[in-house]
This record gives structure tokens, C-alpha cells and sequence, in this order.
């Protein structure tokens, strides 16, 4: 299933095309990824996170 909201990351408004009515950004997709137990990134995406919470 494809999602159909899309936010824009730099005025943070909420559409469901592809480019920002508003600002002409390309947006993204809010949702976070499907978690999966078999997710072979598990501990990169788990590092990068413990980077960030560093700095």
C-alpha cells in the first residue's frame, strides 16, 4: 500500500502531492518505515541513532 499524505520538510505543511503547493519543496513521506524482525539494518539504523543522541 502506497501512502498518500506527503509533508513538506521545510514549511511543514501536510499534502498529498508530490512538490509543496506552498513553498515548490519536493515532500516527503511522514510515516516511518515498517518494522520487520527479519531487518538486516536493525544496527546501523540503531548506531546512527546512538550517534545522535551523543553529539
Amino acid at each position: 500500500m502506497r501512502w498518500l499524505i506527503r509533508k513538506c520538510p521545510q514549511c511543514s505543511s501536510y499534502t498529498l502531492r508530490d512538490i509543496c503547493p506552498y513553498c515548490g519543496v519536493k515532500t516527503v513521506t511522514p510515516h516511518p518505515p515498517r518494522f520487520s524482525p527479519k531487518d538486516k539494518y536493525v544496527r546501523e539504523r540503531f548506531l546512527i541513532r546512538l550517534e545522535d543522541q551523543v553529539k
